[in-house]
């Protein structure tokens, strides 16, 4: 049974897919024609383009049809320069894999946004004087704002779409799209230039638009692929310790999982929020080195347990040095570990929603607390122990997310060798430990 989100998405998907209908058959109708050999050449490019995309972990793409839209806009001006880019935006969105799924609702979409897109790009370089289009320097520098212009309404479209298909708001969707979006801007000179080449030389210089199709692909999968790798390394190291203590590899997931809810409600933008998943994930990662009858001892820790325990947090900054892409988040992890809280606003974060998970899971020496004594033991610690802007973040998002934690929300319990009691020692990290020792999380 459909949801009312899944209705709108198909609602959005007929809405623009008919729009550019529509505007295609009011221009094929006022306007000239298309050049029907520059049409084919084109149409075809685009769809070619398309069908060589990187798929991205959110189901949105990254190819150099963005490229060819643009190289349309200046071979089609002064002729069919609205009906021409509209048609070859259009072709962008025939993507093979979809249309042999028969995943018509993606098909409409793409090809709706991207010929609107293209559209919208056409009309703002149409504004553009043609004394300054008569220039090489002055056509690059109307490939801006056209450029501009394509990726602004095919980002708003797209944005629309995801948060409907994902149930995530639009404003996180729209951080993480944004990014994506500035980095094919180059794409804009290049379509400009080979746009130019084809007015003035002819088809001879279809063979040069090839490569750079290519070549963006190549160089989108490069990225994608660096990423994956990353991400392979931090689903090792997690594995690791979940070999180890299966407790303490949930643990940081939830950590992470925080201090991501906390970072969206501080406005953090997409690049941060995974520079401090990373932290979050890997804060205890030294834990590999502690002896697990330590980590799951119920009682209270002698002076050389103590000394072995803090030996996690040094060795968690050293793994995190000797990785190239995690080097940088190791300053956040080493001002966590000193409980420096005016230090990055990361290592904050992790510091809160690390005392969180600790209170409102079952550990070795004491079963999970309620969540409403965690926030208000957070609470109490506001501006002393923790930071109060990243206190107040957790507890509103979860408050307003209604999710709970803590006794009797438990979804990860550890088997204990002795049961935990009821009341313990207390939550690690809120200083009520003994007075010589406080034990991080």
């Amino acid at each position: 049974m459909a949801t009312n989100r899944d209705r709108l998405l198909t609602l959005l998907c007929l809405g623009v897919f008919i729009v550019a209908f529509a505007a295609a058959v009011v221009l094929a109708v006022v306007g000239p024609p298309p050049d029907l050999i520059a049409l084919a050449v084109f149409g075809a490019l685009s769809i070619f383009a398309a069908n060589t995309s990187v798929v991205l972990p959110n189901d949105s793409a990254l190819s150099a049809s963005f490229m060819l839209c643009v190289a349309s806009v200046v071979v089609f001006h002064g002729g069919a320069q609205y009906l021409g880019p509209l048609l070859v935006g259009a072709g962008a969105g025939l993507y093979l894999p979809h249309l042999r799924e028969h995943d018509w609702r993606k098909v409409i979409f793409n090809t709706g946004s991207l010929g609107l897109s293209a559209l919208a790009a056409a009309a703002v370089y149409s504004l553009v004087p043609n004394s300054v289009l008569e220039s090489v320097p002055g056509e690059l520098a109307a490939a801006i704002p056209t450029a501009l212009t394509y990726s602004l309404i095919n980002y708003l479209f797209l944005t629309a779409a995801l948060s409907l298909h994902e149930g995530r708001p639009l404003a996180i969707v729209a951080d993480e799209l944004w990014l994506g979006d500035l980095q094919i801007y180059p794409f804009a000179l290049m379509g400009v230039l080979l746009g130019r080449l084809y007015v003035d030389v002819g088809a001879w210089v279809i063979p040069l638009f090839v490569a750079p199709i290519l070549i963006a692909r190549a160089a989108f999968a490069s990225y994608l692929a660096l990423r994956q790798a990353q991400e392979a390394t931090l689903s090792t190291l997690i594995r690791a310790l979940e070999a180890k203590d299966r407790y303490t590899a949930g643990h940081v997931e939830r950590v992470a999982q925080f201090s991501e809810l906390i970072g969206t409600e501080l406005g953090f933008r997409a690049p941060q929020l995974v520079r401090l998943r990373y932290a979050a994930l890997l804060h205890d990662i030294g834990k590999l080195v502690v002896p697990n009858q330590i980590l799951n001892k119920p009682g209270r820790l002698t002076e050389s347990e103590f000394a072995e325990m803090r030996k996690h947090e040094p060795a968690s900054i050293e793994m995190l040095c000797r990785i190239d892409f995690l080097a940088p988040i190791a300053p956040s992890l080493e001002a966590e570990a000193a409980g420096d809280h005016s230090g990055p606003i990361e290592a904050r974060i992790i510091g809160v929603a690390d005392a969180f998970d600790a209170m409102t899971s079952t550990r070795a020496y004491r079963r999970a607390l309620p969540q409403e004594v965690a926030f208000a033991e957070l609470r109490d610690k506001s501006g002393t122990q923790f930071d109060p802007a990243c206190v107040n973040a957790l507890i509103t998002v979860l408050e307003r997310s209604g999710e709970k934690y803590g006794a009797g929300h438990e979804s990860d319990v550890a088997d204990f060798a002795v049961p935990p009691p009821v009341a313990g020692l207390g939550s690690a990290g809120l200083g009520n430990l003994e007075a010589e020792h406080e034990v991080s999380s």
